[in-house]
């Protein structure tokens, strides 16, 4: 783990409740697919967020869901729009991609555990991987998308690659699946006991996936989540 100064380059909304940060490291660091870091709030305050993007990126990108003016997120947003510069702790984690496996590879995220995923897809992307992905993104609502054009194109740039962005609720414009992801995944997959699996999202959630899908031949051994750590 190295400590290191960044320049806030941008940030920008994705939806209303949706940031996305621009990092520029001071230094070039390492990290592998699917760690995290903390953010410095002060030596006592360190805040975990998930690194969107692929290590070979130039910028460091972060996707932070922020709701109430005093939140959790909301204050670590407040702090990089009135800082030119933040310290950040990375890489965190062991949830992250097994780039010695050549499994099919599962990747499952609800919200904005996105990121932890499409820093995976899109290293995999970059290095030419071929092995069989799947991508499953899941969303209360229609409304909450983003970027899915683009996130379709680049998994759909992998020779063996799908992308099925799945909302609780949807309108018929919707261009994915409807109900919940996890139990969409497993309408359209028999048996899971092939792939790496990856997860992210709420904790409560991660819980009920890992249960399910054990019930379906996943490999306990080969599921990977941060969440894990803590249920």
């Amino acid at each position: 783990m190295k400590t290191i100064e960044c320049q806030v380059a941008d940030i920008s909304n994705l939806t209303p409740y949706v940031y996305k940060v621009m990092l520029k490291p001071a230094e070039q660091v390492d990290f592998k697919p699917g760690q995290y870091l903390n953010l410095v709030m002060a030596e006592d305050d360190k805040r975990a967020f998930s690194i969107a993007s692929a290590p070979s990126d130039a910028l460091i990108e972060l996707q932070i869901g922020a709701f109430g003016e005093d939140s959790y997120a909301m204050q670590a947003i407040e702090r990089l729009k009135t800082s030119e510069s933040v310290t950040i702790e990375m890489p965190m984690g062991n949830a992250y991609l097994r780039e010695d496996s050549q499994r099919p590879l599962l990747l499952l995220a609800g919200g904005t555990g996105f990121s932890y995923i499409k820093s995976m897809f899109e290293h995999l992307a970059n290095t030419n991987s071929e092995r069989p992905v799947t991508v499953y993104w899941g969303l209360r609502s229609a409304e909450a998308a983003f970027e899915l054009d683009k996130t379709k194109a680049v998994v759909e740039s992998l020779p063996q690659a799908t992308f099925i962005p799945v909302a609780e609720q949807a309108d018929g414009q919707w261009p994915g699946k409807v109900g919940l992801v996890h139990q969409v995944a497993m309408n359209d997959i028999a048996n899971f006991e092939a792939y790496d699996i990856y997860l992210a999202g709420r904790f409560d959630m991660v819980g009920i996936v890992r249960d399910d899908f054990i019930e379906r031949g996943a490999v306990k051994e080969h599921m990977y989540a941060d969440a894990f750590a803590f249920i």
